[in-house]
């Protein structure tokens, strides 16, 4: 009976060894994948938290980071997807210009910023451009549109739009601007010096570096980029929305006082002759 217990104590024994060495080798493993992942690439900006204050004209940002020597580098600057509406112009009676509607655009980001070590179709398959947003094309086929009448009439307003957000500053992509340094040991260093546009909204934003070989995504990293309103800017802000009556008679106090202001300054002048 005694000599059935003790091998039953070395048996359960045995299992309670057996099961700590299998989670340890998987705690090696997963520790391993995880360092390997981490190694590979990273990403960070010199402005991570950009206030916007009373003389905010736009910022200069810096990515840097480091990834393995010889692959390419994409590295996309985006909002999260956003609920956007252009006015539709078309002439009236064959005579006016005039607001005959509007487009909505759907899952479209609000800004969109694309820098790559090389072009993009040079690079990475179409697939994978798809699969991560990236790039104009992309972005044409992940945004919704309404109302549309065909894909053509898609593709018009998608181009229109691109176009606008162009000229705000908030769209961009460029190829050949990265920067990258052989560090040795198969890594490298990179780096772009970008302009963030005041037109930003407040928001949170993501910067994503992609290490791209044999036209496919091997690794990514992310970081997160704040736009937050400071001072007098943010209690106008928060004016305008929640006392907007307030808001409204201090705006044309400003407004008669700056008239006021001008009108004494010319009367001056013309004084002086």
């Amino acid at each position: 009976m005694k000599k059935r217990e003790v091998q039953n104590n070395k048996l359960r024994i045995l299992r309670t060894k057996g099961a700590i060495y299998l989670l340890f080798a998987v705690f090696m493993i997963q520790g391993l994948n995880t360092s390997s992942a981490h190694a590979m690439i990273s990403i960070k900006a010199n402005h991570e938290d950009i206030k916007i204050d009373f003389f905010y004209h736009g910022s200069t940002v810096i990515f840097s980071g480091e990834a393995d020597e010889g692959t390419d580098l994409v590295i996309k600057v985006a909002s999260p997807d956003s609920h956007q509406i252009m006015k539709k112009k078309g002439k009236v009676g064959g005579l006016l210009w005039m607001t005959v509607g509007t487009v909505k655009f759907e899952q479209t980001p609000s800004l969109y910023h694309i820098h790559s070590t090389k072009a993009l179709d040079d690079i990475l398959g179409a697939e994978e451009q798809q699969k991560y947003v990236i790039g104009y094309p992309a972005l044409r086929k992940h945004a919704e549109i309404v109302p549309v009448i065909d894909e053509a009439d898609k593709n018009h307003w998608l181009n229109e739009f691109v176009m606008f957000q162009e000229q705000m500053r908030l769209y961009t992509v460029s190829a050949g601007k990265i920067i990258a340094t052989p560090l040795g040991n198969g890594r490298q260093r990179y780096s772009i010096t970008t302009e963030w546009p005041y037109q930003a909204a407040p928001g949170n934003y993501t910067a994503t570096i992609y290490a791209v070989k044999d036209r496919k995504v091997l690794d990514l990293a992310a970081t997160k980029i704040s736009v937050e309103q400071t001072g007098i800017v943010e209690m106008l802000s928060t004016m305008a929305k929640n006392r907007a009556a307030l808001y409204g008679i201090l705006s044309v106090g400003i407004a008669l006082a700056a008239g006021f202001g001008v009108g004494i300054l010319f009367r001056k002048g013309g004084g002086s002759h």
